[in-house]
């Protein structure tokens, strides 16, 4: 057996989101020894998939690319287990001071491949504070 799905079994992130599917009322079936849930209406989270433990769950069915994607987030949860959310959620939050959307600097979006996810990166913000040792607005010059 994938030692990916089995660890994601123990530490209780696959059975949570078969939850998370059969709640939804998507239809569960096998997909490379993984489990895809196609189908989800909710609101949140607002994507077009997003993996819980080894189940991706979709609103609709995903391509190759796009699913390779995921298990790279399979394969996140077996490394960090539930504690994924809340460093998820941090690595979210980051992407957002700096670029204005939730992926461009997460990460785990990163790792996973932003362009397969079917993200586009966005440039860092600018801070509005003058570098140092610049001649730009607001810098000090003697």
């Amino acid at each position: 057996m994938d030692p990916v799905a089995v660890v994601n079994a123990l530490n209780l992130t696959t059975p949570t989101g078969l939850l998370w599917a059969r709640l939804a009322g998507c239809p569960v079936r096998s997909r490379g020894g993984y489990l895809e849930a196609s189908g989800y209406r909710w609101r949140f989270p607002v994507a077009g998939a997003f993996t819980i433990g080894c189940v991706v769950i979709s609103r609709s069915p995903l391509t190759d690319v796009v699913w390779e994607h995921e298990v790279s987030h399979m394969r996140q949860y077996a490394v960090l287990g539930p504690l994924f959310w809340p460093a998820y959620g941090v690595a979210a939050a980051w992407s957002w001071v700096r670029t204005g959307d939730w992926w461009s600097r997460n990460v785990f979006e990163r790792r996973a491949g932003l362009r397969a996810g079917g993200y586009v990166e966005r440039p860092l913000r600018r801070s509005g504070r003058p570098r140092r040792g610049g001649t730009g607005a607001g810098a000090a010059v003697a």
